[in-house]
């Protein structure tokens, strides 16, 4: 292999990873814009049930949130990408599956409508960012 080929493979390497950072950044960018306009700015503060205890959803719970689920979602397309044939078919399905369960805790959880609102929309914003720009196309040689 040439260094020119060698240099191209780790151009697109490091292209891919800053692509896929710059997704799950921009999905929890996302859920903290959603957080802001509904806790501080409208004034509907985000809570949840926690046992007995009611507890209030902040910006790092947020944004720690979101780029767990982000890292996680990476993690599964990279050892997708391993070891099956079409890893991003793969990944959307695995993931489409995924996003309406991983519903179903804001929608038992949320003390309220607003909050059950304002969290669904989290999930939606973060979960659409991550299914529609973690998996690349393939460049065809």
């Amino acid at each position: 292999m040439s260094s020119d080929t060698q240099q191209t493979g780790k151009s697109r390497t490091t292209a891919r990873r800053r692509g896929r950072a710059i997704t799950i950044a921009a999905g929890a960018a996302g859920a903290l814009v959603l957080w802001a306009v509904n806790d501080p700015w409208a004034g509907s503060a985000l809570t949840v049930h926690q046992g007995d205890s009611t507890r209030h959803i902040g910006p790092a719970a947020v944004v720690g949130a979101a780029l767990a689920a982000g890292l996680a979602a990476w993690g599964l397309l990279a050892l997708l990408e391993r070891t099956v044939r079409q890893p991003a078919r793969t990944f959307r399905i695995i993931a489409l599956i995924t996003l309406p369960l991983s519903l179903a805790g804001p929608l038992g959880s949320g003390a309220d409508t607003s909050s059950r609102l304002a969290l669904l929309d989290m999930h939606l914003t973060v979960g659409a960012a991550l299914i529609i720009g973690l998996p690349h196309r393939r460049n065809r040689c």
